[in-house]
Parts: structure tokens; sequence; C-alpha cells
């Protein structure tokens, strides 16, 4: 097993701001990057805004064998299933101790992610030192309070991937939402590249890996090893 470590970094929010409707993570977008990097060797780390039990959007699961492969793997790997249970809270997070950071998605991270200092922090801190930052579908909302020390969005000038506006319409939830993650993206003059509604999308700038929604995760996650293997053959 390599020594390089990833962490994963995941919502704590349960519902779709005051609807009451459920949320959380997207399964898929979780699991496939995980038995991505699990299978090639490197160390796993979950956590999450608040800590615990982490919660799962229920559209985003059926009945074992009608889910992606990854996903019905997750759910019946005590191990994992138990990480997402006692993932361990950002505040925690030595970003030091990690070669990339991973931000699944799931309509939760639209109400924690964006605020959270210690993300924010954590995020800036590792594209500074040349770690690898990744986020797919509404992970990205993840980036959007991310600054370098000048003051300079991370995202700025990069080209980036998430949910696009006609994705959110497209499942009908662009109400629900507190603000809609393209558009805000592009605020911030990020260089979104978007394709056609769920068709796969991801790309680099430098070590910033981005995709646009959950059929983008494994795509995002090669990118993210590849990334890794020369992260990890630069000396510090």
């Amino acid at each position: 097993m390599t020594t390089a470590k990833i962490v994963f970094v995941v919502t704590s929010s349960r519902h779709l701001g005051t609807t009451g409707d459920p949320t959380g993570v997207w399964m898929e977008e979780l699991t496939t990057p995980y038995y991505i990097f699990h299978d090639a060797g490197y160390q796993i780390d979950i956590a999450s805004i608040q800590g615990g039990d982490i919660p799962i959007d229920p559209r985003s699961y059926k009945e074992q064998g009608e889910n992606p492969p990854s996903v019905d793997r997750f759910l019946k790997d005590p191990q994992a299933m138990a990480a997402l249970q006692t993932s361990l809270p950002i505040d925690s997070i030595a970003s030091e101790n990690y070669a990339a950071l991973f931000l699944p998605g799931g309509h939760g991270t639209m109400f924690d992610l964006p605020d959270n200092h210690a993300l924010a922090d954590r995020i800036a801190t590792m594209l500074t030192r040349g770690a690898i930052v990744a986020a797919v579908c509404h992970g990205p909302a993840g980036l959007v309070s991310a600054k370098f020390e000048d003051g300079t969005p991370v995202v700025s000038g990069k080209k980036v991937a998430a949910f696009t506006n006609a994705e959110e319409q497209a499942v009908g939830l662009t109400d629900a939402m507190p603000f809609l993650l393209e558009t805000r993206l592009r605020d911030l003059k990020a260089d979104v590249h978007t394709a056609p509604n769920f068709e796969p999308h991801a790309l680099a700038d430098g070590t910033l890996i981005t995709g646009q929604n959950p059929a983008s995760s494994q795509a995002v996650a090669d990118l993210v090893i590849e990334a890794l293997k020369r992260f990890t053959a630069t000396p510090s």
C-alpha cells in the first residue's frame, strides 16, 4: 500500500434547506472514487463537515443489484460503511497529512460546504503546496469560498466542471438551491466547461480536478490517480 493518503470531505446536511426533503451525499460520487483509490493501494480517510454519521441521499441507491457496482460493493463493505458512520470532523483534518482531498457531491453539499471556513482553508492550503483537490457534481460547492492568501478565489481563471444550471433545471431542484453552482463559479471568474446533460465530463487544471455529474465520478478519480503519481514522485 502506498503511503500517500486521500481524504474525502462529505456533506453533513440532511435536508434540502427549509423544504424538509432528505438529501446527503450522492453514493456513486463517493463509492466509485473510493474503490478506485482503495484498489490502487491508497490510504483513505472519510471526513465530513460535522463529523459522525454521514447522510446518504435516498435517491442515490436502490435495492442490491440495481445500483452501480461500486454502490453495491460499498453497502456490503462493513469497513467502508463504518467509516461513513464515524466520519472525522473537518476541523480535525490536518491538510499536510494528505496528498489529495476529494469532494463528492449530492445536493447536501450546497448547504454546508460553501461557507465552511475550515474546508476553505484546507483547500487553499493544499492547492498552494501542489497537492490535489478534486470535486464532482455538486462537490465544487466546497470550492466557492476558498481563496489564496492574496484573496484570489482558487477557481479564478481555472478550467472547472460542475453540475450545470441545465442539469439542475432538469432534475427540478433549481428553486430549492441557495444558488446555482455553475452561475456562482462563473461569478468567481472560473472558466466553466460544460457537456450535454448527464454525460461524463471531467478535466484537470493543474492539481484542481473537477467533474460535472455522477457519471463523471470515474473520470475524475482516474485523473486524480494520474495526478497522485506525479505528486508522490515529486520530492517535497
